[in-house]
């Protein structure tokens, strides 16, 4: 072997090195994962039926015509998504089944119209609500003529019918929330107004044994971190981020239960 020969081999292997090492094939990503023990959920059993139900914020833009459980198509790209992607991942021995029956624009009583069909039907053993914006804002925008009193009785009369033909279903109720700031909460908005709607899902989650997520907290906590433009598209609709920490809010609810 000549010196021209070793070197060129030398240079070959470090020239392998470097494009290993470029690629992270050094990294600990190509060693022998260290499993982190993911979160119990002793709610979920198995086979059990998780159901998402709302408004836009719920919906996100899911396909409507696929009711397939588990579908990427029919779950959205939201925090429901993200959320039912997790726990699918962690638990396969579970078996665990996930729909997400959110419609943009619903209030509550658009929401009884179809339980039936959207919820009734599919048994849920975990029932999770997100409703209450429109409610307020089709005031403003919509000319509906709906008021507190109005969303906090056919709230409470949804979840007694729901009670009644699903005792045992886990209920998880979320505040409806808006970030001030957000092009969505403009001049005609009363915030202190709109809390009255935020107070009566507090209430109704307290009296039906529901589990309460305080999303305008979990939001006003994130909104010192970054801007509403980083966390929310209008002060309403959640971005990518906002997507990922309402999944999270709506995981450690679901842990705690």
């Amino acid at each position: 072997m000549n010196s021209k020969d070793f070197t060129r081999k030398d240079f070959l292997k470090k020239i392998t090195a470097m494009t290993i090492a470029s690629f992270g094939l050094s990294s600990p990503l190509f060693a022998k994962p260290k499993i982190r023990k993911p979160r119990n959920y002793k709610v979920l059993k198995n086979k059990n039926v998780v159901l998402f139900q709302g408004d836009s914020i719920t919906d996100y833009g899911r396909d409507k015509k696929n009711h397939k459980p588990n579908n990427a198509w029919a779950l959205g790209p939201g925090y429901t998504f993200i959320a039912s992607t997790n726990l699918l991942y962690n638990f396969p021995e579970r078996d665990l089944i996930f729909y997400n029956r959110g419609v943009s624009g619903n209030v509550v009583h658009q929401l009884a119209e179809r339980w039936d069909k959207d919820t009734i039907a599919l048994k849920p053993d975990v029932l999770s609500i997100l409703v209450g914006v429109n409610d307020y804002w089709h005031i403003l925008t919509n000319g509906y003529k709906g008021t507190l009193t109005i969303y906090e009785h056919d709230y409470r009369k949804l979840l007694q019918r729901t009670k009644k033909t699903l005792p045992n279903t886990n209920l998880i109720i979320g505040e409806p929330y808006a970030l001030k700031g957000g092009k969505a909460i403009n001049s005609k908005w009363n915030l202190d107004t709109f809390h009255g709607y935020q107070q009566a899902a507090r209430r109704i989650a307290h009296d039906f044994g529901a589990a309460f997520i305080p999303y305008q907290a979990i939001y006003d906590e994130a909104l010192k971190k970054a801007s509403v433009d980083y966390w929310s598209l209008d002060g309403v609709h959640p971005s990518a981020a906002g997507c990922k920490l309402m999944s999270h809010a709506w995981l450690t609810t679901l842990e705690m239960m």
